[in-house]
């Protein structure tokens, strides 16, 4: 007995090891792509989407509160990419692993459901693990790099606010994202065979085939044009949303996010003519406001798919009772002059 419970044990040990070594990857992976598009303010090193922040709260949602040390490892390895270690290095990296570890323990606290099936998911997930929890890394890090010199004084905000953004974005965009592929991996596993009806199959493809078009015609198209056209991202995040919830709705919001970064960062499109101050103002709005249209809509419409769904196996559920009950029994409980033509009263 004492040597099953020891194998348990160690084999518990191993897969946590190996859970810490795939975050720890995915996290500095993630963080190699964020720098790509990097932004310096005031000598400070900021990126517009923080993609880390995303894979580490979806990295503790999935496996837990045991694998945290990955994000410290993961969040070690971004901050070698960018100079030598000092204190100061080590107080960022503390912030960095603290913020998704309280954004997650504050949405488990809630009842957070990973499905994204309701509105109080979506609600909780923008609030509190991304504009709330976010907030601790941006705040330890600006402080620090104040504290020892690096950054002027003047500088905090807008380095704060630049770092808030990036990071909160990370979790709006890249976490739906990871639940989305679990989503779509149970699903496909516990699939049975075709439902049999090839019309609607045929019409949900072309559905599919005509917003891909759409996505891939209108958002290259407002993010490189000079013309202020990117609120036509709208109908199109707005389409995917309703018809197709999250599985519509996160990956065009993904997309919009990069090509706008792109364009933002590079300073083409409609941010040829802004400052940096003002296209990051300009950016961080339509990045924030695709990522809440796109989970809070989908969420609303997942929500009442489901209520109608139930509502609907309750009416099935009552048919198949009333229609099983004896006529004559069923009869009975009728109150009399109710019986129908020939009864007492007629």
């Amino acid at each position: 007995m004492t040597a099953v419970v020891r194998t348990q044990e160690l084999r518990r040990l191993a897969v946590t090891a190996l859970g810490i070594v795939v975050v720890a990857a995915a996290y500095y992976g993630a963080g190699r792509l964020g720098l790509i598009k990097r932004l310096y303010i005031d000598g400070a090193t900021c990126t517009p989407l923080w993609p880390p922040t995303g894979v580490a709260l979806a990295a503790l949602l999935f496996m837990g509160l045991r694998i945290w040390p990955g994000i410290a490892l993961g969040a070690l390895g971004t901050v070698l990419t960018l100079g030598p270690l000092g204190w100061s290095s080590f107080v960022i990296l503390a912030g960095n692993t603290l913020a998704p570890v309280c954004a997650y323990l504050v949405l488990r606290r809630l009842g957070f459901q990973l499905e994204l099936e309701r509105l109080r998911d979506g609600f909780s997930l923008v609030v509190v693990g991304a504009l709330a929890g976010m907030l601790i890394s941006p705040t330890v890090g600006t402080a620090v790099l104040v504290v020892d010199g690096t950054l002027p004084e003047y500088g905090f905000w807008p380095v704060w606010t630049a770092w808030w953004t990036g990071d909160a974005m990370g979790v709006l965009v890249v976490t739906p994202l990871f639940l989305l592929i679990r989503k779509a991996w149970l699903a496909r596993a516990a699939r049975g065979p075709g439902d049999g009806r090839p019309f609607r199959d045929t019409y949900r493809t072309m559905e599919v085939a005509a917003l891909v078009v759409a996505v891939l015609v209108v958002v290259p198209l407002v993010t490189h044009s000079t013309v202020p056209l990117l609120f036509l991202v709208f109908p199109v995040l707005i389409w995917a949303a309703l018809r197709f919830q999250l599985a519509g709705a996160v990956p065009i919001a993904l997309f919009i996010s990069v090509l706008t970064i792109v364009a933002a960062t590079d300073g083409t499109g409609p941010f040829v003519h802004h400052s940096l101050t003002g296209t990051m103002i300009a950016l961080q709005a339509l990045n924030g406001s695709v990522a809440l249209t796109a989970l809070l809509l989908a969420a609303i419409v997942t929500e009442q798919r489901n209520v109608h769904r139930k509502i609907e196996q309750v009416c099935v559920d009552l048919a198949e009772v009333v229609e099983n009950l004896a006529p004559g029994k069923a009869a009975q409980h009728w109150p009399p002059g109710e019986l129908g033509a020939g009864g007492p009263g007629d």
